[in-house]
């Protein structure tokens, strides 16, 4: 990426683990070509022992977050501290292309060029997001994924989107600039992309600039808890918007399990990469789904993220 502009990098830590954001960090300084970029890692007390890798990567910064520090976030009930450090990221960023990803993730060799490329070319999108694939040989792991992001799975068009993930994706900072009061306190991917697109700005995907999810070996336990949290929080968020929807939706969560699975069955038949890989986890898959339904319909009724 000759004469390349400055961008920034904003790693989210979801699992906050050192060995994942190890792995993150070295895909980010494994970039070829090498672009003009600063890598910033907010953190809180919970997960302050990933500031041990500054010595080893002493280009990042590392940034504090004072007072989020809860039992709750160390036991991993809340996506609050989550959204919370993605926020302080987004207002440390300099650059006038900011990326977001996260330290179970780790990104191919051209993925920065690829963002800031395909940002080049739609000079109208204000965010671009690319494809995420699943590294891992567990079934639970491909569940999980095929649920978080299947929409997102290879071969991902070029193409305007009703949907990028926060995990993979690259924003113009004029854009987030416009919808500030969407992330001021919290960033919610799905709160950011809606004002996006209600103020009129366009969200893209690209076949080029792909991740990996590799979350290493994950418990059913704590998958069906992740679900229903994540779940909760998108179906809170949601509900602020919506007002008085929200009951309708509530009552049709029920149904949730049975849409969301024939959507990604769908979808995995027409991409095809993937398409034995779901069959053979279809039945978690399913399991999956039913937690996120009950999250939805929570986070409906109370109108809060949790």
């Amino acid at each position: 990426m000759s004469e390349a502009q400055p961008i920034s990098v904003v790693v989210g830590l979801i699992s906050g683990k050192t060995t994942d954001l190890r792995r993150c960090l070295d895909a980010l300084h494994a970039q070829v070509p090498a672009p003009p970029a600063e890598i910033l890692v907010p953190y809180e007390d919970a997960v302050a022992d990933v500031r041990t890798l500054s010595t080893t990567y002493p280009a990042v910064r590392f940034i504090h977050a004072d007072g989020l520090d809860t039992a709750r976030a160390r036991q991993g009930f809340s996506r609050e501290h989550h959204d919370t450090l993605r926020t302080i990221g987004l207002r440390a960023a300099r650059f006038d292309t900011v990326i977001l990803t996260e330290d179970h993730a780790h990104a191919s060799p051209t993925w920065c060029r690829d963002l800031a490329a395909a940002l080049q070319r739609h000079p109208n999108a204000a965010a671009i997001g690319g494809p995420v694939q699943c590294d891992s040989p567990h079934g639970l792991n491909h569940a999980v994924w095929f649920c978080d992001f299947g929409r997102y799975q290879k071969p991902l068009p070029d193409a305007v989107a009703e949907y990028v993930s926060d995990s993979n994706v690259a924003y113009r900072r004029q854009a987030l600039q416009t919808v500030a009061p969407a992330w001021a306190d919290a960033y919610h991917e799905t709160s950011v992309h809606w004002a996006m697109t209600q103020a009129g700005l366009e969200l893209r995907t690209t076949p080029t600039a792909i991740v990996w999810q590799a979350r290493g070996d994950l418990g059913l336990g704590g998958a069906l808890l992740e679900r229903f949290v994540w779940a909760r929080s998108f179906a809170g968020t949601r509900a602020k918007l919506i007002g008085a929807k929200r009951w309708v939706l509530a009552l049709a969560t029920p149904l949730l399990p049975a849409i969301l699975t024939w959507r990604l069955f769908q979808l995995s038949r027409q991409r095809r990469e993937n398409f034995g890989r779901f069959l053979s986890v279809l039945p978690l898959v399913a399991l999956l789904e039913s937690a996120w339904a009950v999250g939805e319909l929570v986070g409906y009724v109370t109108a809060d993220p949790g």
